[in-house]
């Protein structure tokens, strides 16, 4: 029932923020959500992230997709993956579920919305073999405007560690220079990103 509500609830805000057109042609930004939708999916969710993007004619075709990696290894296919056309500008979401307090099984929902329209895929993964207990997690999305070129964009992360250190998220640098900063996730024992491509 909850992730029925959830669904129903981003649908309702990412297609209320296709209409924004506040956003630049060829970028893609983190939504201005009012207070209400926060607390509303904080309450839904344990993470939510929404961006909205504006294209114009230059793009068509939007693929949005989850890649795991252990201590800075990328490991075997994507988890999740939507693919739909779009036009001119919309919203991509993302949202994680954990099972409960004592499991290590995360449930993602990814999902697009362009031209009054929403397409979403539903999927989960065991986040590690360890026993939850210990295990932290920080997480991140980009912090300003990003430009939108043919190229993968880094839009979040999400990262897991049994460090009593404690942890701290990755860089906002990471964001503009993923592969030259791959370094930053050797650190964390799992961290998911959410990769986009924007394609014409």
């Amino acid at each position: 029932m909850k992730k029925l509500i959830t669904t129903v609830l981003l649908a309702a805000f990412v297609l209320s923020a296709c209409g924004n057109n506040d956003v630049p042609s060829n970028t893609i930004v983190n939504a201005e959500l009012t207070e209400r939708e926060k607390t509303i999916l904080s309450a839904t969710t344990d993470q939510t992230f929404i961006f909205d993007f504006t294209t114009g004619s230059e793009f068509n075709e939007l693929d949005v997709w989850i890649e795991k990696y252990e201590f800075g290894k990328l490991v075997d296919e994507p988890i999740g993956h939507i693919r739909t056309e779009i036009e001119e500008n919309g919203s991509i979401f993302f949202t994680t579920n954990q099972s409960s307090v004592e499991s290590n099984e995360a449930f993602f929902r990814l999902g697009i919305s362009s031209n009054g329209s929403t397409g979403s895929s539903a999927l989960s993964d065991i986040i590690s073999n360890k026993d939850s207990e210990g295990m932290q997690t920080v997480w991140d999305t980009l912090n300003e405007e990003i430009d939108i070129t043919n190229d993968e964009l880094v839009l979040g992360s999400i990262c897991y560690s049994w460090d009593e250190a404690g942890m701290s998220s990755l860089s906002s640098e990471f964001y503009h220079d993923v592969e030259g900063r791959m370094h930053e996730i050797e650190k964390y024992e799992v961290v998911y990103l959410l990769r986009s491509k924007f394609m014409n």
